[in-house]
């Protein structure tokens, strides 16, 4: 089996004065893939570059203290890619890339960070400016290789996917635009990119128990008021893999909860 797992951490170094290395290493997974590390390669020198046995590989954004992304692995890549190859969110450290190729095969495990339109409408903008270049890209990775795209997405997807849909149709993270982008992606069409939630392959119809982030506002977490906004995205192939998953609602490194699936292949 290959055990990968998903976490937005709110910065590593916080998380680590949580306890996140050692939770790692009781999970023992073969890939864990991190977002919003907050960190610079500096921070990392001497102190974060294995984590539990598994070595990191690192996205940092430019601007100290912001997003960022991580995977710490027990395999050894073939290759990383750092940046999806657009200048502006590769300087926020968005995306990274493992990939893990062998004469047979070729395959990627990716950890992404999607933007937050939460705090005005500038950062919307930029937000449907990523989702509209994420796509081509995605669509075209697909086309050449296999992979598994690990992260916070920001998006919720289905009435299912949060408690509150109701109120939050206007709210980003739930606005029609993003939904549909969603839809797009997971469309096997001729339009869409015929990739899988493979959380929601295994889990059809949960509600509650799929929640993965929380508000640290009013009583969020205590009264499991929550959204869905961490995924596995797989091309079909390896989405058919999947045997189980698990979300860690009591882990709190931050507001989200990691998402663990567990795939049968191995590297």
């Amino acid at each position: 089996m290959f055990k990968l797992t998903s976490l937005n951490l709110n910065g590593l170094r916080s998380a680590a004065t949580k306890g996140v290395a050692d939770w790692v290493g009781g999970l023992g997974p073969d890939c864990i893939c991190m977002q919003e590390i907050r960190v610079q390669a500096s921070d990392i020198e001497g102190r974060f570059e294995e984590m539990a046995g598994l070595k990191g590989h690192f996205h940092f954004a430019e601007k100290k203290g912001y997003a960022g992304t991580a995977i710490y692995s027990k395999h050894a890549p073939s290759d990383v890619v750092v940046g999806w190859g657009d200048a502006e969110f590769d300087a926020e450290g968005r995306y990274l890339e493992l990939r893990f190729d062998t004469p047979k095969r070729k395959l990627s495990i990716i950890s992404c960070y999607f933007p937050s339109g939460s705090s005005g409408e500038e950062r919307q903008a930029a937000k449907f400016r990523f989702l509209k270049g994420f796509f081509p890209h995605l669509n075209a990775l697909k086309r050449e290789r296999e992979f598994i795209l690990c992260g916070d997405i920001n998006i919720a997807h289905k009435e299912i996917d949060l408690k509150n849909w109701r109120g939050n149709q206007k709210n980003s993270g739930f606005l029609p635009e993003e939904r549909a982008w969603m839809t797009k992606l997971l469309d096997a069409g001729a339009d869409g990119a015929g990739l899988i939630d493979v959380y929601r392959m295994l889990k059809p119809e949960t509600t509650g128990d799929a929640y993965t982030w929380w508000s640290n506002r009013g009583q969020a977490y205590a009264n499991n008021v929550g959204w869905r906004l961490d995924y596995h995205l797989a091309t079909p192939k390896l989405a058919a893999l999947a045997r189980q998953e698990q979300i860690f609602k009591t882990i709190k490194f931050s507001d989200h909860a990691p998402i663990t699936v567990d795939y049968d292949f191995t590297l």
